[in-house]
């Protein structure tokens, strides 16, 4: 380990689960390093709302979620310190993302994916100092800031990898994303660089100019449109669109079925809307159309690989709505929660 690490570092946890104001500072040992393992210096973490969810018992792990439980999954920050074994694939200095999952590196999810991720049940790295293994690292976008690169792990992989899916997004392919949120910018951003036309919708005029000004053709306010479906379909031709992002859940889903062209592709991600009335004819629509449909998790460190070269051959960079210090992790995730950002919220670790 180097001189410049301490022997103690602050870490947040969860003391327990119910509300996020429950979020406590404590100081701990800083890990000494195993066998294939890196000690990262974590500089930003970004939010998720999977967080929100994790901090409220929400999720739907809650009794795999270790007691005092460091939170979040997104992280970037700087090796300080490599294992013997590990020196061949990492050097002190580099920046680094870690993988939401560190074990799903390739190919389908698998069912011990979902045990290995950051911030529950495993975890997570809203600290100061955190040892990963060595294969769960991604290099980070040399275009990149450490905030922006700490939007990537779970929001940007898991647009990237939607878009990838059902014979991946192409040029001259339309696309609909849903909202502003981190996934949703994201899936904008993508789908622009890889040459395809992209619809919006938001309840915000104000987010909507955003999204034009990220390279949108097309954008609806739900509140003034409702039936926005009908306006996608004339937008198209009548066609649809070839994919969505599906972002609300039984809110918005049978709308989204209604916007897709026959063949397209709904890849299922969020369920923000799932207060609402729930429609029962989403079935028919499906079948009606033959469209596929597929959940997204996240995705392997071969997909947030690809992306990163993505990014770095079209200068992408992360909308950042607003950066917090360390100590006010509690008022970042009160922000995330009120939905009035737009793109990612994020906590700054350390300069």
């Amino acid at each position: 380990m180097t001189t410049s690490v301490p022997s103690t570092a602050r870490s947040y946890v969860l003391p327990q689960l119910g509300l996020f104001d429950n979020l406590t500072v404590v100081q701990r040992p800083v890990p000494s390093l195993s066998p294939g393992q890196v000690l990262v210096k974590v500089h930003a973490v970004s939010l998720q709302f999977r967080d929100l969810m994790v901090a409220t018992g929400q999720y739907f792990l809650p009794g795999l979620i270790k007691e005092n439980l460091t939170p979040c999954s997104d992280m970037a920050g700087e090796v300080v310190a490599v294992a013997d074994d590990a020196k061949q694939r990492w050097s002190l200095g580099d920046r680094v993302c870690a993988n939401f999952t560190p074990d799903y590196q390739a190919g389908e999810p698998h069912p011990g994916i979902i045990h290995s991720s950051l911030g529950a049940p495993q975890q997570g790295v809203l600290a100061e100092y955190v040892v990963l293994p060595a294969f769960g690292l991604v290099k980070i976008p040399d275009n990149l800031s450490y905030e922006e690169a700490s939007t990537l792990p779970c929001a940007a992989v898991t647009a990237y990898t939607a878009l990838q899916r059902c014979g991946g997004v192409k040029s001259g392919e339309t696309v609909l994303v849903q909202g502003t949120g981190g996934v949703s910018i994201f899936a904008l951003q993508f789908a622009v660089a890889s040459g395809a036309t992209v619809i919006v919708t938001s309840s915000s005029d104000k987010k909507l100019e955003l999204a034009t000004k990220l390279g949108a053709k097309h954008v609806i306010n739900y509140n003034t449109t409702p039936n926005w479906d009908e306006t996608v379909n004339e937008l198209t031709n009548g066609r649809g669109v070839d994919h969505v992002i599906e972002v609300g859940g039984p809110a918005t889903v049978a709308r989204s079925l209604k916007s897709t062209r026959i063949g397209g592709a709904v890849h299922l991600i969020g369920f923000l809307a799932h207060d609402k009335e729930y429609d029962s004819n989403i079935i028919p629509l499906i079948l009606g159309k033959a469209i596929k449909m597929e959940g997204t998790w996240v995705g392997p460190g071969t997909m947030f690989e690809a992306m990163n070269r993505l990014i770095a051959t079209h200068d992408v960079h992360p909308v950042v709505d607003k950066v917090f210090p360390f100590e006010e992790a509690i008022q970042a995730y009160k922000y995330l929660e009120s939905q009035a950002h737009i793109g990612k919220v994020v906590i700054r670790v350390s300069v």
